[in-house]
């Protein structure tokens, strides 16, 4: 069975160097799974935020993750920094998927590639909410 290629730094839209911490490695000496999730959420949420989309303690909507996935292709290890980068893919009534691409530093070849997706809601009743017209016109500069 063929997989589809993991996409090149060209089909992102945004950056964000993480560096690599001590604790990221597992027993095997590569960056552990879970850490590649962090790494997602870490970005997506600073791109909100520095987009002034995200106000953590009273925004209304807020963005529930519902679903997330990551391909990988190059082990990666501490201490190499990383770069994040970051698109969307879909920009639905109430969702967004974004794609994220996992480079090691100046490698113009991505070590993983995920998605992560989040579902918008009323900050109270957790009901699914349209994104308002200037959250989609932001986000559709990263599509």
């Amino acid at each position: 069975m063929s997989r589809e290629p993991l996409k090149g730094r060209d089909a992102y839209r945004v950056w964000r160097e993480i560096g690599t911490r001590w604790a990221d490695n597992d027993a095997y000496g590569h960056v552990n799974n879970v850490v590649y999730y962090a790494w997602f959420d870490t970005t997506v949420n600073a791109w909100l935020i520095e987009s002034g989309l995200l106000d953590v303690e009273k925004g209304d909507p807020i963005g529930l993750v519902v679903e997330t996935g990551c391909r990988y292709a190059k082990p990666l290890a501490y201490p190499e920094p990383v770069d994040i980068g970051l698109a969307i893919e879909h920009i639905g009534r109430s969702s967004v998927r974004y794609r994220l691409g996992v480079f090691r530093k100046g490698d113009d070849e991505a070590a993983a590639e995920g998605h992560f997706v989040h579902v918008y809601v009323e900050r109270d009743s957790r009901k699914p909410a349209p994104l308002p017209d200037a959250w989609r016109r932001q986000f559709e500069t990263l599509a």
